[in-house]
């Protein structure tokens, strides 16, 4: 691929921009500074240097943010922060997205990638992706409250039944909880339909994907093997 190809899609700006930069003796690849934009590089296991600052060629980005409370998934955020104003530019630049959101006072695991065959097939409502919720109430959470739970309650505009999976209660008032849709506010309006009210609520899993002990406002790219998971889960649910 061609250096200033290279740099375009990594996020670094426009092909001028880019060539401009290699030009001017910015970039170095194994220690060597490349002037030549239209250098063909091979891109496997490509490790190279912008002002100074080592970079990893990635095809695609597949990241894992540990959302903090107060932030909104979208890039026009209009009442909170943006959850992507925790990333680096550069990767904004590659029109990173959401895989799936949360909403702003939901806290935990927030996928990000600019692969749009990856973000479709694990958002696919056909795929029922499992999301593991841990949930705090206002109000004890009764043995009546989780048999309703698991059979499944109406969600109103919504069809059908809403059940959870996995139920586990922690305390009087906390429970983890795995959902396989993905409607408007699901768990809090499920909670809502069997009589309590969820206080906080933060997704630890994603099908086979848990949180990686990440502080909040945190986020890594997906490892080799936390990526090959992320894949199965994405192409291999039906």
């Amino acid at each position: 691929m061609l250096l200033e190809k290279i740099l375009q899609s990594q996020g670094f700006g426009s092909r001028k921009y880019c060539q401009q930069i290699i030009k001017n003796g910015s970039v170095q690849i194994e220690g060597q500074v490349c002037e030549n934009p239209k250098q063909n590089i091979n891109t496997d296991q490509l490790c190279f240097q912008v002002f100074g600052e080592e970079y990893q060629y990635r095809e695609h980005l597949y990241i894992v943010l540990n959302k903090p409370k107060g932030y909104e998934c979208s890039h026009q955020a209009t009442h909170h922060k943006s959850v992507f104003s925790l990333l680096p530019e550069i990767l904004i630049h590659r029109g990173i997205q959401c895989v799936g959101r949360l909403d702003q006072d939901t806290t935990g695991l927030l996928l990000l990638t600019d692969d749009g065959q990856y973000l479709q097939a694990l958002t696919n409502p056909r795929k029922h992706v499992p999301k593991v919720y841990h949930v705090t109430t206002a109000d004890p959470i009764s043995a009546e409250q989780l048999i309703a739970l698991e059979q499944g309650v109406e969600l109103r505009n919504e069809k059908g039944i809403y059940a959870a999976t996995n139920l586990q209660l922690f305390s009087t008032h906390q429970l983890a909880m795995t959902i396989h849709q993905g409607v408007y506010h699901q768990v809090k309006r499920m909670l809502a339909a069997v009589g309590n009210k969820v206080e906080l609520l933060h997704r630890q899993q994603i099908g086979l994907l848990e949180l990686p002990e990440l502080p909040e406002g945190e986020w890594i790219y997906l490892t080799s093997s936390q990526k090959q998971l992320s894949q199965n889960i994405a192409l291999d649910i039906e």
